[in-house]
């Protein structure tokens, strides 16, 4: 977990550091688009730069197809971080033999018992690093998939001498491509081939640390310094607006009345990309990005990922003062917190001490973009989205196995928001709701004798029989203060609604849990 915080970190600050080299991206060619329209399609968004389109030559430079190379970086990445855990950490699970590779196979999937982030974050994130050994060697979005798919079935047949796992086999290339695809795009918009000295240095190591894989290539390749007459970016530079938001952040529990938790929080937020454009078929051309973190007492560094992506999308509607868009997109989310009443025993029926997790990392949908500017001062945007849930997992408040305190399911989601804009972007409010219902559809059964397993424990289950609905909602203020500086009040608020219809607790039957948490912020907001 360590670890984990260390990348994460890190992940933040590169972030940043995009997001400033981008802003001295002023090249001539722009888009060519309507002036009314163009200011419709992108009011109460900061643009960090022009937009600029893509080399021709940098193109076709970049589709050129390297096989072998992209398929020698997978199993290499698999390789080094085996030798790894083998050598340095000396994880049990590494301690591989052709035997345990035989029982891997006769065996088959089963559901493991990580960690709520390291199966809904850290695999999805190994699974980026799959994926991009194919984007950054010429495959397309769909193609490199597959090398995601292969990385993630090599490691689990052949590089652990633990059984297989179900859900790893889903979350890491699947929620890998959403985050590979964003880490791609975001390390297109820091190099810049034409550049030399400190500078060309400062961009790679950039770029390295964004997306390891495409900065490996590049030094494999010798395009790490190599010296273009074009800038080398597959993308050149789309709209993006990048909100950068620090402050302070409040918690507590509702109704339960035991506890509360105060803290520094910190959110990146990025929007890439036009959501109105009139066809598009290449995958995340337009996406938004959320990272949360915060620090409190008790509650992890990492409280929320959020990625919504594009897959391809139709345009309904396009007048002077409206646009509608339709269309079929990716998401990935990610909530999670820990402790804040007392960890205490009351009653198996009182909410669990945790309020909330939650992971859905594979879940597509449909959703629907529209923008109304009713007067040339005032701007309305909103979305609604209706997507299903392959994988998911939730907090549940009885079933525990080694680091496992949620139920692995599926289910649907259900998004929308609505903003407020006056267009001299000095007053916005946005409200958002996301409600997510997920089934556990292979619980365990109460009447096993579990004695006659391993360890006394149930075996490759998702978790308790349940189903459980979580809903999240959150409001913002921005104002601004001075320039690109906002002042941003929020609050949100956390339910989580847990039904487990076959168990049978302090006899009662059917036992239904709610947990509760209130959330206000106060954060200083720079739009670059």
């Amino acid at each position: 977990m360590k670890k984990l915080k260390v990348c994460l970190l890190l992940l933040a600050i590169t972030i940043i550091s995009v997001a400033q080299t981008s802003t001295i991206e002023t090249l001539a060619d722009t888009f060519e688009r309507d002036t009314l329209n163009y200011s419709l399609r992108f009011v109460g968004r900061h643009l960090v730069g022009t937009p600029v389109l893509s080399d021709s030559a940098d193109v076709a430079h970049l589709s050129h197809k390297a096989f072998w190379r992209a398929t020698a970086e997978t199993v290499g990445m698999n390789i080094g971080l085996w030798a790894f855990d083998r050598y340095a950490l000396k994880g049990h699970y590494a301690y591989i033999s052709w035997n345990s590779i035989k029982e891997n196979f006769r065996h088959g999937f089963e559901w493991d018992n990580d960690h709520l982030a390291t199966n809904m974050f850290g695999h999805p994130y190994h699974g980026s690093i799959y994926f991009n050994a194919g984007r950054s060697n010429g495959f397309n979005f769909w193609q490199s998939e597959l090398f995601a798919i292969g990385g993630s079935a090599m490691w689990e047949m052949f590089m652990e001498c633990e059984y297989p796992s179900t859900n790893d086999i889903i979350a890491t290339p699947v929620g890998g491509a959403a985050l590979g695809e964003i880490f791609y795009r975001m390390s297109d918009l820091i190099i810049n081939d034409r550049s030399s000295g400190g500078e060309r240095f400062g961009r790679e190591l950039a770029t390295f640390l964004v997306d390891p894989m495409r900065g490996f290539t590049r030094i494999v390749t010798g395009r790490a310094w190599e010296r273009r007459s074009t800038s080398g970016r597959r993308f050149g530079i789309p709209p993006i607006s990048i909100d950068l938001s620090l402050g302070g952040r409040y918690i507590t529990l509702w109704d339960n009345d035991e506890g509360s938790r105060a803290g520094v929080t910190a959110k990146i937020k990025v929007e890439y990309g036009d959501r109105y454009v009139e066809n598009a078929r290449v995958p995340y051309d337009y996406f938004s990005f959320l990272l949360e973190l915060q620090g409190m007492r008790t509650q992890p560094l990492l409280s929320r990922v959020e990625i919504m992506g594009r897959l391809l999308s139709k345009e309904l509607v396009n007048w002077k003062n409206l646009n509608v868009n339709i269309g079929l997109y990716q998401h990935f989310d990610f909530f999670d917190s820990d402790t804040i009443r007392p960890e205490r025993y009351i009653s198996h029926l009182f909410p669990c001490a945790v309020p909330y997790k939650l992971g859905s990392p594979a879940t597509v949908g449909g959703g629907v973009m529209a923008r109304f500017k009713p007067s040339p001062t005032v701007a309305f945007d909103g979305y609604l989205h209706l997507n299903g849930i392959i994988l998911g997992g939730m907090l549940t408040d009885f079933y525990r196995d080694y680091n496992r305190n949620y139920n692995w399911g599926s289910g649907f989601s259900i998004k929308a928001a609505l903003g407020w804009q006056l267009t001299n972007d000095r007053v916005s409010v946005c409200l958002a709701n996301q409600f997510y219902r997920l089934y556990t559809w292979k619980g365990y059964d109460q009447n096993v004798d579990w004695s006659l397993t391993p360890e006394g424990a149930p075996v490759d289950v998702q978790g308790d029989k349940a189903n459980s609905s979580f809903n999240h909602f959150e409001v913002a203020v921005n104002c601004r203060l001075w320039r690109n500086l906002y002042l941003t009040t929020g609050f949100d608020m956390y339910i989580r609604h847990s039904n487990y219809d076959d168990l049978t607790v302090d006899n009662t039957v059917g036992p239904r849990i709610v947990s509760k948490q209130l959330g206000t912020s106060l954060m200083l907001t720079y739009k670059l």
